[in-house]
């Protein structure tokens, strides 16, 4: 590599974490990725690339994994050390001028209330103050001043569910080389943070509806202005307990007042649209859900088992809705037929496939990691299809009434491929109870009706019968004195290359 380009470092833990939940994220489950193998990932700094050619890019070690509950703390310990040492190996053979980090915003680890926070210091500590830090988030993730104060360059998904994950973080590189073309100096924009203390599930602020839709669609015009380099909306993550677990609008730019200015505007306009906030879709307990499913014409008929989403931090095999689909009279006697997908057991997979297609099992499952809200639960029928992959072993299990998915490994069903390969038609079937939130968009464009069921479990959509107690108060919806909260007098203007930084007194 030509020593005129910028040597830029890529590493990163990310990771969607409930304390709500008693499963835990190990190191392994997080798949660490080392050197070249980092790079691979992501295709605008790959030979032809749209990056390729603008840094020497440098993989160190990227961890990431679906949502889970949080990472013990000597695992985490572990992953960071790794990427210390690489960071400190690559800054002593040359100076790096930028590391791109590989955060999501809302991963825990045990005692600890900042992840993110926590590794951002301590990567500043190794590659020092003249380089330049930046990420692409989720916007379900958390920005904690410290993470605010510490990145120089942060940036965030416009969209949920994720259609643009690739482009921020896209976004993410090219602000970064952008910067750094820049003469030292002028690198650094400002940075006006604004804590917004709204606390709502993903299911409740999605980008198909409003306000969500016009606040999102807001951040590209605010970009584009002269003098402002980037706007996101992180509308936070409510499964975790943390200090940090709020809604933050962040602008970034050259022109320090204007970007103060437009932070402040923003987070006004998502703290006024509170109250209009609801469901992606209509919502009842899983009773009233099945009871209307069972009566509806409409086929296939999704129904969301949303407080144990494995994508949200649930644990995944909480069998609540399971049980209650075995147990219901009214689905046996409908003569209609369900797939339920999936619930996470190893040993009865495994028990299963030795069984093979055309066996009949008598299998025990789930509630292995999280039995709160019920016990494992008898399932007996015909084994109708054994998959196997790299990294998973799936078993359908025709019951009288419904076709459950067991799974050896947690992990989502969000494409019409996930049940067809299991020689299941979720587009002709009669019922498809899915753990999931908002259905994804292909199963959204599927379904002919769709209800979200209020299920227990790590991410139960209930905010107040998790019982939050850390995080800062007043907080909307979860308490009623949120009226005198001044959104202006919260705003925190971080200084760049181009100013001083001003922040009230309330927030230090």
């Amino acid at each position: 590599m030509p020593d005129s380009l910028p040597r830029i470092a890529v590493c990163g833990i990310s990771l969607e974490a409930s304390t709500f939940s008693p499963a835990l994220t190990t190191a392994e489950m997080l798949a660490p990725r080392w050197g070249e193998d980092v790079l691979a990932a992501w295709e605008f700094w790959r030979p032809g690339g749209s990056l390729a050619h603008r840094a020497e890019w440098i993989g160190i070690l990227q961890a990431r994994s679906i949502a889970g509950g949080p990472i013990p703390a000597h695992d985490y310990d572990a992953l960071k050390a790794e990427i210390l040492g690489g960071l400190a190996r690559a800054h002593a053979e040359r100076p790096l001028d930028g590391v791109l980090l590989d955060l999501h915003g809302a991963a825990a680890v045990v005692g600890m209330d900042d992840m993110e926070g926590d590794l951002a210091l301590a990567v500043r500590r190794v590659v020092g103050p003249d380089t330049l830090l930046s990420t692409g988030m989720d916007l379900h993730g958390n920005v904690s001043r410290t993470l605010a104060e510490t990145l120089d360059l942060l940036t965030t998904y416009r969209t949920a569910p994720h259609v643009d994950w690739q482009e921020t973080k896209e976004r993410a590189a090219a602000n970064l080389v952008d910067r750094l073309a820049l003469p030292v100096g002028r690198r650094r924009p400002a940075k006006a943070w604004v804590p917004v203390p709204i606390l709502l599930p993903g299911e409740m602020t999605s980008t198909r509806q409003e306000p969500a839709a016009r606040l999102y669609a807001r951040v590209p015009g605010i970009e584009a202005l002269d003098g402002v380099l980037d706007a996101g909306i992180w509308i936070g993550y409510p499964w975790a307990d943390e200090p940090r677990n709020m809604a933050v609008v962040m602008v970034t730019g050259d022109d320090a007042d204007l970007v103060l200015e437009q932070a402040v505007a923003l987070a006004s306009e998502l703290w006024e649209a509170r109250e209009e906030f609801g469901f992606a879709a209509p919502v009842g307990q899983l009773d009233d859900v099945l009871a209307e499913a069972l009566a509806s014409t409409a086929r296939p008929f999704f129904v969301s088992d949303s407080g144990d989403n494995p994508t949200a931090g649930g644990a995944g095999d909480v069998t609540w809705t399971l049980a209650r689909l075995l147990e219901s009279r009214a689905l046996r006697d409908s003569g209609l037929r369900a797939i339920y997908a999936s619930i996470p057991d190893a040993s009865a997979a495994q028990e299963g496939a030795r069984t093979g297609v055309g066996g009949t099992v008598d299998l025990v499952v789930g509630a292995r990691v999280d039995d709160r809200p019920a016990p494992p639960v008898r399932v007996t029928g015909t084994v109708t299809a054994v998959e196997r992959s790299e990294d998973n072993l799936e078993v359908v299990v025709a019951t009288e009434s419904v076709d459950v998915v067991v799974s050896a490994v947690r992990r989502p069903y969000h494409l019409e491929s996930d049940f067809t390969r299991l020689g299941l038609d979720a587009r002709r079937a009669d019922l498809v109870v899915v753990k999931i939130g908002y259905l994804e968009p292909e199963l959204f464009e599927m379904a002919a009706g769709w209800r979200m069921a209020l299920t227990p479990g790590g991410v139960d959509q209930d905010l107040a019968r998790l019982g939050h107690r850390r995080i800062q108060r007043p907080m909307f919806p979860l308490d009623a004195d949120v009226d005198a909260v001044d959104i202006p007098g919260r705003a925190v203007l971080l200084a760049g290359d181009t100013g001083g930084a001003r922040a009230p007194d309330a927030l230090g």
